[in-house]
């Protein structure tokens, strides 16, 4: 007679990857798409410079400037438009485009107000770069992931760096002036992820010129003060920007809220 206490039990009738078989798969994710505020819906952009933000320093000075237009917004699914304000605001999970003329030329602007997943940044940077926005240039802000980057990072470090497509090293070189003037490139053995990646590589692949500027720490008024003095000696060049003089304080409100949750295994 078997003893059901000390034998070994039979096997369990599912395989462990067979257990999968009764959760139904989950839906796809609808494609993001772009809408314009153009009665055009075939009309292509061809600005001379693209620049898309996605650090909060970038973010939060860019939306106070008052020279630009809303033309148009990238919808990813994922995110819906509830809790968003009716003005653009900092606070929505959103990516607006704006227009902003400078004399002869047009510079468009993406404020990229959510975080995209890796799976979907291809498909993000395709809809960003060389379908109906085409631009001869493109600028990139986005901040350090401490994470890829070799060596230790401070919180009382502030610095930036960037990385450039091979097009654009080449215009500097031929004597066009840098979009971001007296910045080291990214350090040896650093790398770059998640969307940022994907629209420097969206640029190399359409022979775009373009650079990535990665900033340090994620907030700061110091950091933003930085970011802004790079944009207003390069790519911003002559441009009015917003004088508002709650700008810094407002920032610095937002930026001690933010570092109040970060973990401090971010800064190791």
């Amino acid at each position: 007679m078997d003893d059901v206490v000390t034998d070994i039990p039979p096997p369990s009738r599912f395989m462990l990857e067979d257990l999968n078989n009764f959760t139904p798969p989950s839906h796809p994710l609808p494609s993001p798409f772009l809408v314009f505020s153009t009665l055009d819906y075939s009309k292509s952009f061809h600005p001379s410079l693209l620049i898309i933000a996605m650090s909060s320093p970038s973010l939060h000075l860019l939306h106070h400037l008052s020279s630009k237009t809303l033309i148009g917004t990238l919808v990813l699914p994922e995110f819906p438009f509830s809790g968003n304000s009716v003005e653009p605001s900092l606070s929505d999970k959103s990516c607006n485009i704006y227009a902003l003329n400078d004399s002869d030329r047009l510079i468009m602007i993406a404020l990229v107000q959510y975080s995209v997943t890796s799976e979907r940044s291809h498909a993000v940077a395709k809809l960003l770069i060389g379908e109906r926005i085409i631009p001869e240039r493109v600028l990139i802000l986005d901040s350090v992931q401490s994470r890829n980057f070799r060596g230790k990072l401070s919180p009382d470090d502030i610095f930036a760096v960037k990385l450039e497509t091979s097009f654009e090293r080449k215009s500097s070189d031929t004597g066009d002036s840098p979009l971001i003037k007296g910045l080291d490139y990214f350090p040896s053995g650093s790398v770059v992820d998640g969307l940022a990646a994907a629209l420097l590589s969206r640029c190399q692949l359409k022979k775009i010129k373009g650079t990535l500027c990665v900033s340090w720490p994620h907030f700061g008024v110091s950091v933003m003060s930085l970011v802004k003095s790079l944009l207003l000696k390069g790519a911003l060049a002559g441009i009015n920007h917003s004088s508002d003089a709650d700008l810094e304080d407002e920032y610095l409100r937002f930026s001690r809220s933010k570092d109040f949750h970060l973990d401090s295994e971010l800064y190791t």
